[in-house]
């Protein structure tokens, strides 16, 4: 513990002695929860072949449909529960269908209709837990402590998504596909404990909180709060926008890399560099320098680099198709937006309502999100139908990532005149 101890003082120079225990916590936390993910996702993969790769498309719809069918009892968990049990439940609930699958694989129970269900609920998995996350370090920081901690506790999750797939790699031929489900429980249970750790650390950083209390809220409040709020709604566009430039690039990618790179093997090795190259930049990033970038640049600026990236990237794809463009726009919006984007956004949330962080901060990062990757699916589409060429979808995507970036700089500002009313309203009341 001394070693970590150092570790995390270097990475976080600005940080209390509180501070950093709540960090390392919140960085155990995510590693665990990624790294259980990234077991998982390649026997998703595998399932959705299983499962039928004509039925992939209807597994999209599928998942969309459960989130927004899920949403009123997750709002109903938040209402009733304090924080510590709805966050635990949960985690369980997640830990009893991992069971429930190993159980049914095991004894090749319906192995297409379990494959299409494991493959659909693999999905709502990572959305709803990773959401959860961020919901929890939203209530736990402040705004600038949010800028301060959350690209080391970003790191976390960065550093669980490459030890992940490294396990499976490692381990999966020796333990067989259906037994890496117990390998992802035992993750689960070490995030779950380290939630726990979170909770009883002793004191708090909002001090005027009671955790032991119900959030509250009605069931729907989430939904509603969403669209009475300008600030909310932004958020929300913001999201989606970041998800139309993730879907049109990643559409690109594939219809490129289809064309010009030939070979199963060849391609895997494409994806796997890219999905190397990132992890590795992301995490040096967070650990050395997300935490300066946002304090010396505000969350706007901050938000705004991932869709300057795009306005590059699309920029450059509109002249030059080719996959060395692609790959190198891949790895520089994925890293923007792991080590300085994605922990920016988490701030906006810092200044929101304290039920609108759980209720209203899962539509959108759930809901609005997978909604979204459909309807820009569908939009990519109707560009195909067309008959434009991947140059001229590019050059039309371009015009909405310069809305994108102005969107980014107005979420700032708003963002940074709440936290100031927050300040003013906290001390007022003490």
């Amino acid at each position: 513990m001394p070693i970590v101890g150092r570790s995390i003082s270097l990475a976080l120079p600005s940080a209390t002695q509180h501070e950093r225990r709540l960090a390392f916590w919140a960085f155990a936390y995510f590693f665990m929860l990624l790294a259980g993910y990234y077991v998982l996702r390649p026997l998703r993969d595998q399932m959705g072949i299983a499962g039928g790769v004509k039925a992939l498309p209807w597994m999209f719809v599928a998942t969309f449909v459960t989130l927004i069918l899920v949403q009123p009892f997750y709002g109903a968990l938040v209402k009733k529960l304090s924080r510590r049990r709805f966050i635990a439940i949960v985690y369980q609930f997640f830990v009893s269908n991992l069971a429930l699958f190993w159980i049914l694989l095991s004894l090749h129970t319906s192995d297409v209709l379990v494959a299409r269900i494991f493959f659909v609920w693999v999905s709502v998995f990572n959305l709803f837990a990773v959401a959860v996350f961020w919901s929890l370090m939203a209530d736990l920081f402040t705004s600038e402590q949010g800028k301060r901690l959350f690209g080391f506790i970003g790191a976390g999750g960065t550093a669980g998504s490459l030890l992940g797939p490294a396990l499976t790699v490692g381990i999966s031929v020796r333990l067989g596909p259906t037994n890496l489900l117990l390998v992802a429980i035992v993750f689960l249970e070490a995030a779950l404990f380290c939630v726990s750790r979170l909770e009883t650390t002793t004191g708090t950083t909002r001090e005027t909180r009671c955790d032991a209390e119900p959030i509250g809220g009605s069931v729907f409040s989430g939904f509603i709060s969403l669209f009475r709020s300008r600030y909310l709604i932004g958020i929300a566009l913001w999201v989606s926008l970041m998800s139309f430039g993730a879907t049109i690039l990643y559409l690109e990618q594939a219809h490129l890399v289809a064309a010009r790179i030939h070979g199963a093997g060849a391609q895997t090795r494409l994806f796997a560099s890219m999905d190397l190259t990132v992890g590795l930049l992301a995490l040096v990033t967070q650990l050395l320098a997300t935490g300066q970038l946002l304090k010396r640049f505000g969350t706007g600026r901050s938000a705004a680099a991932l869709p300057a990236v795009y306005v590059i990237g699309f920029m450059t794809l509109a002249l030059m198709p080719s996959v060395a463009v692609v790959f190198a726009f891949q790895v520089a919006q994925r890293w923007i937006n792991f080590a300085v984007a994605n922990p920016a956004r988490q701030v906006l949330f810092t200044v929101v309502a304290r039920d609108d962080k759980y209720k209203a901060k899962n539509m959108i990062d759930v809901v609005i999100f997978r909604g979204s990757d459909a309807l820009y699916a569908s939009v990519f589409d109707a560009f195909q139908a067309l008959s434009l060429k991947i140059t001229t979808i590019a050059a039309c995507a371009l015009p909405v990532t310069i809305g994108w970036l102005v969107l980014s700089t107005r979420l700032g500002r708003a963002q940074e005149r709440l936290a100031v009313e927050l300040g003013a309203t906290a001390t007022q009341t003490e």
